[in-house]
């Protein structure tokens, strides 16, 4: 385990009875209210410092209460120092009412608007998509990308479209691990690293695997790809909790990735587990 606090870049945090996410009834594992005590339950010993939370796909038109409720969370939690909210950025300029209105939310430095479920993966290119994310460098927020590895051509249209932006990819693609998949992901994530405005989230890897019977053997080659390829200066930690419950739990996380960073240097560790995304995120930690 990292012998000094680290910060997750990825949790989320929901209360069922206040909002509604319609798509957790298929998911019954994580279909029930999950706040702060709940993720220091589960993280175990691993010291967290700071949490930046993702936006959890809640309800149409519920997004910015979801944007308030994480935040009067923050008010309670200083280590809840970051929030990716969701806005329907396929919405091209309208979305300005909403950035504004995120701007005042404390906390609010980033965007997510989930492509990974969508049938056309193209949507992300389309004139209006690639308009909502442009104006996020005016309000100084981030953009998530969220896709699974076969809308990764997409995704750098987009940041190809999107200079003055700066992206995250969540989950480092999530490549099929279940079904052995390394090309084009691993030739595809070698050129998205090539754009200077993307850091990779390495979070999300182990539900990519078979759920049940994963090895730390299948998962490393895409993790050390991953980093090999933005390098330490452009990678974060992230647990996806509660998500990553699917597969694996949070200290098990932890310790896959400080084995797979056991000949990283004392400085490569610290960026790793706190620096990128104090950076990233703009957090208030040293």
């Amino acid at each position: 385990m990292p012998d000094f606090p680290i910060v997750d870049s990825h949790v989320h945090l929901y209360d069922i009875e206040k909002l509604q996410y319609s798509w957790m009834k298929n998911v019954p594992s994580l279909n029930h209210t999950t706040v702060v005590k709940d993720f220091d339950d589960a993280r175990g010993k691993v010291e967290v410092e700071g949490i930046v939370f993702v936006e959890v796909d809640v309800d149409p038109g519920l997004h910015i209460e979801e944007a308030k409720f994480v935040a009067g969370l923050a008010e309670k939690d200083q280590r809840l120092a970051g929030i990716v909210a969701h806005v329907p950025v396929e919405r091209g300029m309208e979305i300005e009412a909403d950035l504004k209105k995120l701007k005042e939310i404390k906390g609010v430095k980033g965007v997510r608007r989930l492509i990974q479920g969508e049938a056309d993966p193209s949507m992300c290119i389309a004139p209006g998509f690639v308009d909502g994310v442009r104006l996020l460098a005016k309000y100084e927020m981030s953009f998530e990308i969220c896709i699974k590895h076969f809308q990764l051509v997409y995704a750098q249209e987009l940041i190809r479209k999107c200079p003055d932006v700066r992206f995250v990819l969540d989950h480092i693609a999530k490549p099929d691990i279940k079904h052995g998949l390394v090309e084009p992901w691993k030739s595809q994530i070698r050129d998205l690293a090539k754009f200077p405005n993307v850091v990779c989230k390495i979070s999300g890897v182990a539900t990519e695997a078979d759920h049940q019977h994963w090895t730390r053997e299948q998962l490393r080659p895409y993790i050390e790809h991953s980093i090999d390829s933005f390098g330490f200066d452009r990678v974060m930690f992230g647990s996806d909790w509660t998500v990553a419950t699917l597969a694996l739990d949070y200290p098990s996380w932890v310790d896959i990735l400080d084995d797979v960073l056991a000949k990283a240097s004392s400085g490569e560790k610290q960026q790793f587990w706190r620096g990128t995304a104090i950076n990233t995120y703009r957090l208030p930690f040293d």
